[in-house]
């Protein structure tokens, strides 16, 4: 099956918004690993994050798609400024330096905590991709792949790497959302 140019440029974009939003997780990840973690801890945790990143844009879809019949045309400029405040919100973060504490990530409410804040910013992108009718399945199984991967990735690299590559993964995902947010807006 050949896909046709605006079906690319969509592959694309979720490629690009599943890397942005997987980049809160390997932020965590590194803090996470830094401390260190147990192999069954962090494939509990990997699964908990991908779980996480697709229950939340699946909520922020919903909401916006039922916003898309009410607003029509309006919708894509909405859906547009919302990345931007996003990707601008990550970037002000990475500035602040915020670190995530994993005191409490061994237990089952840490995990679904801890998920659960990195994953926010998907309810958000959900919401504006439900705007834009995008592709459900799609783009949720990417955004579920990618942050389970993404925070798996970060607690493994977190033993060998220094705590400033957690920052600047967050600064790189929201310069990401930033920048497709101004795409839909122009």
């Amino acid at each position: 099956m050949e896909l046709l140019l605006p079906q690319w440029g969509q592959l694309i974009t979720l490629v690009m918004i599943a890397f942005a939003l997987g980049m809160d997780a390997f932020s965590l990840g590194i803090g996470l690993g830094m401390r260190g973690m147990m192999t069954q801890q962090l494939f509990a945790m990997s699964g908990t994050i991908g779980m996480m990143h697709i229950l939340m844009p699946l909520a922020g879809m919903t909401l916006g798609r039922h916003m898309n019949g009410w607003v029509g045309d309006i919708a894509v400029w909405v859906g547009g400024g919302l990345l931007c405040i996003l990707g601008g919100n990550m970037l002000w973060s990475s500035l602040r330096e915020a670190s995530a504490s994993s005191a409490s990530v061994t237990t089952f409410w840490g995990m679904l905590v801890s998920s659960f804040s990195v994953s926010l910013d998907s309810l958000s992108a959900g919401f504006s991709l439900g705007i834009l009718s995008t592709d459900a399945p799609f783009a949720l199984g990417l955004f579920g792949m990618f942050g389970g991967l993404m925070g798996g990735l970060g607690m493994i690299l977190g033993k060998f790497l220094g705590h400033w590559v957690g920052n600047y993964g967050e600064a790189l995902g929201g310069l990401i959302l930033l920048l497709l947010g101004f795409k839909f807006l122009l």
